[in-house]
């Protein structure tokens, strides 16, 4: 008896996938470790979430560490597939992976810690061991942030053939950089918090992922971003996943099918700079517009009209070079069909 063709794929997908785990332990196991790590947490929270019904500002309390262990997960895998291009530099590739994988172990630790004790893990400062266990994650988290960095800058010096999918690597790990920024916002007092300590009063709370409201009002469902003024978190989340939407883009690039086909190294290196520079005017625009207050999902005047004219410059851009691709292509056509024309009639 054959195997079906749905057996087939599945067995070729283990396969690949297989193959993929083996690469990445391959680069660096703790990393690889980390992500699988991860994926357990993520369904031992899910539990958390059903079973335990404690809230803390507003959403289930085993929520956050479900969100992170997803976030962290991701990535790790991504992190170590961006390190394996990284070549002729094992002590670099060992200590950027694995002060990655020791600080962000450090921090899960810490906010599944505090959310078993029924409490906030971010800005609290409310005991000396709550402020301990917050300043030590964000010294981590600054850790993530420099190893991020070094990254950038072993990508950027390595030397990988294809231009085009070599930028948008480059440009991931940049953009993901300021994405990671756009969390020390977070930390700075808010203006109420200010008042509060120049006026010689204690703070329990100290910094905050909401703008011009408090920290656990209407937001959206899972993620949490506020829907009654500005968040930070959505700057900071599409600037992280920057990781990965722009070398996807790269990659669809390097296919050379179809349409695609018609696009020269040059045309297609023009495509990733405008999807980077238009990436990164999208996460710039979602920090503006939480930094002044105001909600993702109710935009004013002024933030629609950037938006527009980001849209546009990147449309109108992407445009030209798909219109010089195409002009080129009709134009050498017709020399190719004539050139087959007459190589058929001399081989007759």
């Amino acid at each position: 008896m054959k195997p079906s063709a749905e057996t087939t794929q599945a067995g070729t997908g283990t396969a690949k996938l297989r193959s993929a785990l083996r690469r990445a332990d391959t680069v660096n196991r703790p990393l690889t470790l980390m992500g699988g790590a991860m994926i357990l947490l993520f369904l031992a929270t899910l539990v958390g979430v059903v079973v335990d019904h404690r809230v803390i500002t507003g959403t289930p309390v085993w929520l956050k560490p479900a969100k992170f262990a997803v976030s962290v997960t991701v990535y790790c895998f991504t992190f170590v597939w961006l390190l394996g291009f990284v070549e002729n530099r094992p002590r670099l590739v060992r200590l950027v992976a694995n002060v990655t994988v020791a600080s962000v172990f450090v921090e899960m630790i810490i906010i599944v810690a505090q959310a078993a004790r029924g409490i906030t893990s971010h800005f609290n400062m409310t005991t000396p061991l709550n402020s301990f266990l917050w300043v030590t994650m964000g010294a981590f988290i600054v850790l993530v942030w420099a190893m991020n960095l070094l990254l950038a800058i072993a990508v950027i010096v390595q030397a990988i053939p294809d231009r085009a999918f070599a930028w948008s690597l480059r440009l991931g790990v940049l953009i993901s950089a300021v994405g990671m920024a756009a969390a020390f916002f977070m930390v700075v007092p808010t203006p109420g918090q200010m008042a509060a300590i120049t006026s010689g009063h204690g703070l329990h709370i100290i910094g905050a992922h909401s703008v011009g409201v408090a920290d656990g009002g209407p937001g959206l469902p899972v993620v949490g971003w506020s829907t009654a003024g500005g968040d930070l978190r959505v700057a900071h989340f599409f600037g992280l996943h920057a990781l990965q939407v722009l070398p996807f883009l790269g990659w669809v690039l390097t296919r050379r099918k179809g349409v695609l086909a018609r696009l020269s190294a040059a045309e297609r290196l023009a495509l990733v700079w405008t999807g980077g520079v238009g990436y990164l005017g999208l996460v710039l625009l979602f920090l503006w517009q939480a930094l002044r207050g105001q909600s993702v999902v109710n935009p004013d005047a002024k933030t629609i009209a950037v938006g527009a004219a980001l849209s546009a410059a990147v449309i109108a851009s992407a445009y030209v070079v798909a219109a010089r691709a195409v002009r080129r292509s009709a134009k050498t056509r017709p020399q190719v069909s004539v050139n087959r024309i007459l190589s058929h009639k001399e081989n007759a």
